[in-house]
């Protein structure tokens, strides 16, 4: 396999960050189901269509993606051996026989021409460079074949962050989370930016959409919300090395915080992503339509 995102596959085959996402993937799933519903509605599926899902991690959206084109296929493809084979063991769990799943990166994968589109839920932030990553997907599609996908809006948009995120700033500096546009959860958060890349890599008629929508954080309980943030990437960079008496003070202040927005089913705050979609045209004609 050639590789060139070698820190992305490092991280994603790692035992602290696969393990996380393994454990939890219920819960994952549960608070992330509202995007697959955009991408697949974003990607306008037809029962007899090839699917590619870049970044599927455990599957469900390459199992969902399956059971729309019943007739076609759905396939897989991540960094993640880990993943992978906890997606394959859902698959035969799920008995949905038309789902396959590739060990590979997508920014270099030697892709044939069969797929009718391309989709990712938040799985095409991670590419060292994302123009050949984009350009090598093109080739992934015939003519004519589409391109949907969600990526994350900026971190102030999203409520599911800023929520817990101001209460630890009370107690604990928060991380610096890098460069705007360095491989990350934020890497394509400015619209602009996701146009321009995509008209770099050839993908023409360009929508970039705004959707905001409420998510349950972790599992279906205040406790489990606490949790999830706490063990998830940015808790763990902001507690772990703080002294036990600051960490307790900032986990309570989060707990507060969340508090206010329980209720019977769990806690539900608001997420901003962006819908982007795009087809492969032989035309160079280039139309790129935002609507805000």
């Amino acid at each position: 396999m050639t590789l060139a995102n070698r820190d992305q596959a490092e991280h994603w085959n790692s035992s602290e960050q696969t393990d996380r996402w393994i454990a939890h993937q219920d819960q994952f799933d549960r608070m992330l189901a509202p995007f697959t519903d955009m991408i697949l509605g974003a990607a306008a599926l037809s029962p007899y269509d090839h699917v590619l899902d870049v970044g599927c991690g455990c599957g469900a959206t390459t199992l969902d993606a399956a059971r729309v084109v019943a007739r076609g296929t759905s396939t897989g493809i991540d960094l993640s051996e880990p993943m992978l084979a906890r997606a394959r063991q859902n698959a035969a769990r799920s008995d949905v026989a038309n789902a396959y799943f590739k060990h590979g990166d997508a920014q270099t994968y030697r892709f044939r021409r069969v797929f009718d589109a391309v989709i990712s839920r938040f799985g095409v932030m991670f590419f060292a460079d994302p123009v050949a990553a984009f350009a090598n997907l093109r080739t992934a599609v015939s003519q004519g074949g589409r391109l949907a996908f969600v990526s994350w809006q900026p971190l102030l948009a999203n409520e599911w962050l800023t929520v817990p995120g101001a209460a630890l700033a009370e107690h604990l500096p928060l991380p610096d989370l890098g460069d705007p546009g360095a491989p990350g959860m934020f890497a394509l958060a400015e619209p602009g930016r996701i146009r321009s890349i995509l008209a770099d890599s050839g993908w023409h008629d360009v929508s970039v959409t705004r959707q905001s929508i409420p998510i349950l954080v972790g599992g279906g309980t205040l406790d489990d919300a606490v949790t999830f943030l706490r063990t998830g990437p940015i808790g763990r960079r902001v507690l772990d090395g703080a002294d036990a008496e600051a960490q307790a003070r900032a986990i309570d202040a989060v707990r507060s915080a969340l508090a206010r927005h329980a209720d019977e089913h769990g806690v539900h705050l608001n997420a901003a992503v962006w819908v982007v979609q795009a087809e492969a045209q032989a035309s160079d004609q280039l139309t790129i339509a935002y609507r805000s």
